[in-house]
C-alpha cells in the first residue's frame, strides 16, 4: 500500500540453524540472517559496542594542531567562540564543546547562525561581528569544511579559526590553522561515519588527555542523541557512543534534557534510539527549523530547573507549530503534482515557504514519489534556498556537484544536502537534475520498496520473550534498522479507527491464534481492507503495555491484499502452462485475452512515461475496466508474455513478485499482429482443438 515493492529477504537455513544452535532467539537469529550473519562470532562483530570500538582521537588529520591551537587560547584567557549549526548535531556539538571549554575556566560564547536570515555554515558578516566582541579564536562544530573565503576573511581580522565537520569535502580545503574532519582524503582515521558531534566529542577527548575516558562517559549522551538525530551509521564506533549515551541519558544530569523528557513524556519509557529520533530530536530540531536555536542550546546548558521546564514547554510549543507549517507545504506539493507519474527527480519552488521545513516536506516526499527531491525557497530578491534528500542511492552532493555551475553553493551529505540558486536557474536545473538521476539509476524507473528481514512462517513465534529478545540488537539506525518482518495471509477480524481517526487499529488470526496491529497514518478507508479480508502485513512487533498487561502488538509498516483463492487458482494455472502442463480448451479460453485487454495494458503503462512496477494483482487491479467485474491476473500475465514476445515491452521478475515493465522505445507503424506471439498461438492452438473436437 505504502510500498510498490517489497523485498524478502530468503533466509539461508544453515546460517539459520547455526545460530540458533548457538543459543541465538529465533527473531533474532532471523533478523541477523538477514544482513548476512552465518555464526555467532559474525553476530558479535556486527553488534559490538565496547569501548575496543573508540578509536584514538589523534589518528585524525590536524587534531594535533587543533589541540595544541585551543590550548595556547586556554593557557592565554583568549576569548573564544564555538560556531556551530542550527540542527540537532550542530546544537548538540555546540553545547558539548561550549560546556567543556566553560568547565577548563574558558572566556567563550557560542555562536550558531539563525537559519533564515543567515543560512548555513559560516558567514562574513557573523565572523566580523565575533571579532569586534573580542573573539581570536572560532571553532566551528558541524559546519565550515566549505569556508574557504570565510576563514581566509577571518584571519585578516586577525581571527584563527579551528575547523571541525563531517560533511564531504570538496577539492579546497580552508587554509584555517586545523581542518579535523575524516572525511578529508588524507585523513587517515579509520571510522568515516561519525557525526559532526562525534567529531566535536573527539576533540573533547584530545584536550582531556588521561581524561578522555571520563569525557566520554560524560558528554556521550550529548554525542547520542546528535548522531541519531543525523541517522549517522550505527555501527562501529558509533555504537558505542549511542549504548553508552542513552544509557546517560535514562539518569541524566542535564536539567534540560531532563525537563524536555519530562515535557514529551518520554520518562516512564525506555530510552532507546527510537525515543531519541522521534521524540526528543524532532523537538531540539524544530528550534531551528523555526529560526530560534539558541532555545535548544540554552535548554541543555541551563542549569536552573525553572528555567529548563520553562524552554522545554517553548520548544515543544515550536514544534507543534512546526508540524503545522509543515503539513501545509506538504498539501500545496500534492496539490502541484500527478500521483500517478513515475518522476525522475522533483524540483519545487515557492516564495511563500518557510525555509525551514521544507527539508523534512522533501523527505516525505521522496518516499511517496519515490525519487530524488529538491525544494526551493525563493527570495524577494530572486534567490532561492533549497533543500534535497535522496532516494534510491542517488548521492546528493555528488550530482549537486554536476549542476555546480548553475548554483550559487552547495553542500552536505549523499543523502541530505543544501544548496543555493538565482530563481531564473530553476528551470535548466531541473532539466540537469533530471538527466543526472537517470544516468544514475541507470534509466531504469525508482521504485519506493520495503526491506524486509523474512517471513514469520508462524504465528506462535510472535511471544513476548521473543520479541524482548531483539533488544540485543540496538541501537537502532542507518545500517542497522529495526527488523521488519512480515506474516501472509491474515484474516482481519477487527478494525477501527483510532487517535482521533488518524491511525488504524486492526486484529488479525492465523494459525489459530490471534494477533494486534497498529499503523499509524493510515485508516480503515484508506486500508482498502474490510473484516473478513486475508491480507499480508509487514511490521516491526513492539510490547504493548496497558494496566501492567504486556502482550506483542506489531507496528504495521505497510500492508496489501492476500492473493484471493480465484487469484491462488489464476496463479497456478499460468505456472502449469508455462511449465509445459496440459491444458483443456476451456482453461486456455480463460487465460486468451482479447484485444481490449491489450490495449487496457499497453495504455496504462504508457500513462506512467513507459515505466511501471506493479505486482501482477495490483496491475490486474488496476486494469479492470471501469471497476466492474472482477480484474484477471491470468489474463493480464498472458498480455505481458505476449506483447515481450512481440518485442513491445520489457518485463523483469523482481524479487518480492514485483514487476518492472517498460515499453519498447519504437513500435512499428499499423496494429500489431498480437495472435503472432508464440503464448498466443498455443492458446489459440488449444482452443480449435477443443472446437474440433466438439464439431
Amino acid at each position: 500500500m505504502k510500498y510498490q515493492q517489497w523485498n524478502i529477504t530468503t533466509r539461508p537455513d544453515g546460517a539459520y540453524r547455526t545460530l540458533r544452535d548457538q543459543g541465538m532467539p529465533a527473531l533474532v537469529a532471523a533478523a541477523l540472517c538477514a544482513r548476512g550473519v552465518e555464526d555467532l562470532a559474525q553476530a558479535r562483530a556486527l553488534l559490538a559496542s565496547g569501548a575496543d570500538q573508540l578509536r584514538d582521537p589523534f589518528l585524525m588529520k590536524d587534531m594535533d594542531r587543533a589541540v595544541a591551537r585551543v590550548e595556547r587560547a586556554l593557557e592565554t584567557g583568549e576569548k573564544i567562540a564555538v560556531y556551530g549549526d542550527y540542527d540537532v548535531d550542530g546544537i548538540t556539538s555546540t553545547c558539548l564543546l561550549t560546556h567543556y571549554l566553560r568547565t577548563r575556566g574558558a572566556r567563550v560564547e557560542y555562536y550558531i547562525p539563525d537559519r533564515l536570515d543567515e543560512g548555513y555554515g559560516v558567514n562574513p558578516p557573523a565572523v566580523r561581528a565575533l571579532a569586534e566582541r573580542g573573539v581570536t579564536l572560532i571553532i566551528t562544530v558541524d559546519c565550515g569544511i566549505t569556508a574557504v573565503e570565510e576563514t581566509a576573511y577571518a584571519s585578516s581580522l586577525g581571527v584563527d579559526m579551528v575547523i571541525t565537520d563531517h560533511h564531504e569535502c570538496k577539492e579546497s580545503l580552508p587554509q584555517a590553522v586545523a581542518v579535523v574532519d575524516p572525511h578529508r582524503k588524507d585523513c587517515p582515521y579509520p571510522f568515516k561515519d561519525l557525526a559532526g558531534v562525534g567529531v566535536a566529542l573527539k576533540l573533547v577527548m584530545a584536550l582531556g588527555g588521561d581524561r578522555a575516558d571520563e569525557l566520554f562517559r560524560e558528554y556521550a549522551d550529548l554525542a547520542a542523541v546528535g548522531t541519531v538525530a543525523d541517522v549517522m551509521t550505527l555501527l562501529g564506533e558509533n555504537r558505542t557512543i549511542v549504548r553508552v549515551g542513552l544509557g546517560n541519558l535514562k539518569k541524566t544530569h542535564r536539567r534540560g534534557l531532563y525537563a524536555l523528557m519530562a515535557e514529551a513524556g518520554t520518562l516512564n519509557r525506555d530510552i532507546n534510539s527510537t525515543t531519541v529520533g522521534y521524540c526528543l530530536s524532532p523537538r531540539i530540531n524544530a528550534a531551528g527549523r523555526m529560526g530560534q536555536a539558541k532555545t535548544a542550546a540554552d535548554l541543555i546548558l541551563t542549569e536552573d530547573p525553572a528555567k529548563a521546564e520553562l524552554l522545554a514547554k517553548e520548544l515543544c510549543d515550536l514544534n507543534r507549530t512546526r508540524q503545522a507549517v509543515e503539513l501545509d507545504i506538504f498539501n500545496q506539493c500534492l496539490g502541484r503534482l500527478d500521483p500517478d507519474r513515475q518522476y525522475d527527480c522533483l524540483v519545487l519552488a515557492d516564495k511563500t515557504w518557510h525555509q525551514g521545513v521544507v527539508g523534512i516536506v522533501a523527505s516525505r516526499l521522496a518516499e511517496q514519489f519515490a525519487c530524488p527531491v529538491f525544494m526551493i525557497c525563493l527570495q524577494a530578491d530572486g534567490k532561492g534556498k533549497g533543500s534535497c534528500r535522496s532516494y534510491g542511492g542517488v548521492n546528493l552532493f555528488c550530482a549537486l556537484e554536476q549542476c555546480g555551475d548553475l548554483l550559487e553553493g552547495y553542500g552536505g551529505h549523499a543523502l541530505a544536502a543544501g544548496f543555493s540558486i538565482r530563481e531564473e536557474n530553476i528551470d535548466a536545473f531541473r532539466t540537469r537534475m533530471e538527466a543526472v538521476v537517470r544516468e544514475n539509476t541507470g534509466g531504469e524507473e525508482m521504485v519506493s520498496t520495503l526491506q524486509i528481514d523474512g517471513e514469520i512462517e508462524s504465528t506462535a513465534l510472535l511471544t513476548v520473550e521473543e520479541v524482548e529478545a531483539l533488544s540485543m540488537l540496538e541501537p537502532y539506525g542507518a545500517g542497522n534498522p529495526k527488523p521488519v518482518f512480515s506474516l501472509s495471509g491474515v484474516t482481519v477480524t477487527c478494525m477501527s479507527d483510532v487517535g482521533g481517526g488518524r491511525h488504524l487499529k486492526m486484529r488479525a488470526s492465523r494459525d489459530g491464534r490471534t494477533v494486534d496491529m497498529i499503523f499509524f497514518s493510515v485508516t480503515r478507508g484508506q486500508s482498502g481492507l474490510m473484516v473478513g479480508d486475508r491480507a499480508d502485513v509487514a511490521f516491526y512487533p513492539q510490547i504493548n503495555e496497558y494496566r501492567g498487561s504486556r502482550t506483542v502488538q506489531l507496528h504495521l509498516v505497510d500492508l496489501r491484499p492476500a492473493w484471493s483463492a480465484r487469484c491462488e487458482a489464476e496463479r497456478d494455472l499460468y505456472r502449469r502452462f508455462r511449465a509445459g502442463e496440459a491444458l483443456t480448451p476451456e482453461e486456455a479460453g480463460e487465460m486468451r485475452p482479447d484485444r481490449d485487454d491489450f490495449a487496457d495494458l499497453w495504455r496504462y503503462v504508457a500513462s506512467r512515461q513507459g515505466r511501471v512496477t506493479e505486482t501482477p494483482v495490483r496491475l490486474a487491479r488496476r486494469l479492470a475496466r471501469g471497476g466492474e467485474g472482477t480484474e484477471s491476473v491470468l489474463r493480464t500475465m498472458v498480455c505481458l508474455d505476449a506483447l515481450e514476445e512481440l518485442g513491445l515491452l520489457r518485463v523483469e521478475r523482481l524479487p518480492g513478485d514485483s514487476l518492472r515493465i517498460v515499453l519498447a522505445k519504437t513500435r512499428g507503424k499499423g496494429k500489431a499482429a498480437l495472435d503472432q506471439a508464440p503464448i498466443m498461438q498455443k492458446l489459440n492452438a488449444i482452443v480449435r482443438g477443443g472446437q474440433e473436437a466438439r464439431a
